[in-house]
């Protein structure tokens, strides 16, 4: 096996497994929405705004929890193992201050809601899902700290493993809940809400187990290095706070967004989730793949090898360039299998045909850039491994504001343009991340950061 082969086995043994992972977790979310869409009209409606705004606040947190994998990753590389031990504690004392601070979020739930500007109806079960997320968000973000020691030293199969679990819990759980089936009460929206909650503590349960045992103690000291260390908790804010800024100014330009096209109407609204829904196919395995890659140019940088991390680069270039390119052909090809898939419950004809003309094309503009999207978060991974994260932080705010706030509110406020030129524009942001991340890689002062 020569070199070139290895390397691609490495990212692979590393990456795939986060991929189907992160497939995971978009079943999960996919099976909500399909369950919610065959429910009713206003619960699809309502799925995706609360759902990604409690996604945008998660991501707070979570983003901070998950940049852990760096710290992991470069101790690991360095060879020095105890300290991936305190970083796991540092990260389990972050989630308690998180499952706080989220239930206070959930709070506000109405004001935001409210903002928003969708038909009330619709507005009361945003609400409701929003708060179950939230309460139960702690949850998810120990979780994903936990899942950074394995991820950042590069085994990540027992994270697909134990993803793998969370989803079949979470999908029959699911339908039971939504719909009150066998013995559980038909609680709609709320029950895709508990379901997921349950499915965050199965994972997060499933990972304290594998981890605080004699094995990992020896090594890694998981037991015996739970004390407070502040210079090293300050140091994983200090690089995580950017770096979890980046990917919530990320989501929140898709809340954004979601809420914008949400004042063009319920049909509108439902079109678009439904799209972005579909288009979570493509973003999971770009962002499990995102994930690997940082591993892979942490551990790289850590043994100061920054060649190997650019040849890991690549190599995630031309796997995720080959994915995303068969999956456009296929939203551009066959869009009304995809929209098939998605009921729409008890809706009249009239709409039905509506979603279906409008999905139709809003499934074509989104196969021209899901690769750019790929793209994007290949870079962002690459820059994210070395810990360079501010840049990231910045030149996402500036796109954000730029190029989807001010430009969307001008198409929503000021024109009759409709939904097909609020894609256009969600499709010149991506374009825009895309060639920020790329110019910044190729500038290559990554090289020579580091986080430990």
């Amino acid at each position: 096996m020569n070199d070139r082969t290895k390397r691609f086995k490495r990212l692979f043994d590393v990456s795939l497994p986060l991929v189907f992972s992160m497939a995971a977790t978009t079943v999960m979310e996919f099976t909500d929405r399909v369950f919610l869409a065959n429910y009713a009209l206003e619960a699809i409606a309502a799925a995706l705004p609360a759902g990604i705004a409690a996604f945008l606040v998660l991501t707070l947190f979570t983003g901070i929890t998950g940049y852990l994998n760096v710290f992991v990753a470069q101790y690991t590389g360095a060879g020095d193992h105890r300290q991936v031990g305190r970083c796991l504690w540092q990260g389990i004392y972050f989630s308690l201050f998180a499952a706080a601070a989220l239930a206070g979020v959930s709070l506000g739930a109405a004001k935001i809601f409210q903002w928003g500007g969708h038909p009330p109806e619709v507005q009361a079960l945003e609400r409701a899902y929003f708060r179950i997320l939230c309460l139960g968000g702690g949850v998810n973000v120990l979780g994903t700290c936990l899942a950074s020691f394995f991820t950042g030293r590069g085994q990540t199969r027992p994270v697909l493993l134990i993803n793998c679990i969370g989803m079949a819990v979470n999908i029959p759980l699911d339908y039971a809940l939504i719909n009150g089936v066998w013995i559980f009460p038909e609680l709609g929206i709320r029950g895709a809400g508990l379901a997921t909650v349950c499915a965050w503590a199965v994972i997060a349960l499933l990972f304290a187990g594998l981890i605080f045992e004699r094995g990992n103690e020896r090594r890694c000291g998981v037991l015996s290095q739970r004390a407070f260390d502040a210079e090293l908790f300050a140091r994983i804010i200090r690089k995580g706070v950017p770096a979890a800024l980046q990917f919530t100014l990320d989501v929140l330009a898709f809340t954004f967004f979601v809420f914008m096209v949400g004042r063009l109407g319920k049909t509108e609204l439902a079109v678009s989730n439904i799209a972005l829904s579909i288009q979570s196919i493509a973003f999971m395995p770009a962002f499990g793949f995102s994930m690997g890659l940082s591993t892979l140019v942490g551990q790289a940088l850590g043994r100061d090898d920054p060649a190997a991390a650019r040849r890991f680069t690549r190599q995630t270039i031309y796997v995720l360039l080959t994915y995303t390119m068969l999956l456009g052909a296929v939203f551009f090809l066959f869009p009304n299998k995809l929209l098939a898939l998605f009921g729409t419950g008890d809706v009249d004809s009239a709409t039905r045909l509506q979603l279906v003309d409008q999905g139709v094309v809003v499934l074509r503009i989104m196969a021209l850039f899901i690769a750019f999207d790929a793209l994007y978060f290949t870079f962002v991974g690459a820059l994210k491994g070395a810990g360079d994260t501010r840049f990231i932080m910045t030149s996402i705010g500036l796109a954000t504001l730029f190029v989807m706030v001010l430009p969307l509110t001008a198409v929503i406020n000021l024109t009759d343009w409709g939904l097909y030129a609020c894609w256009i524009n969600l499709t010149l942001y991506v374009l825009t991340l895309f060639a920020v991340s790329f110019w910044r890689y190729r500038q290559g002062r990554w090289r020579d950061i580091r986080v430990i």
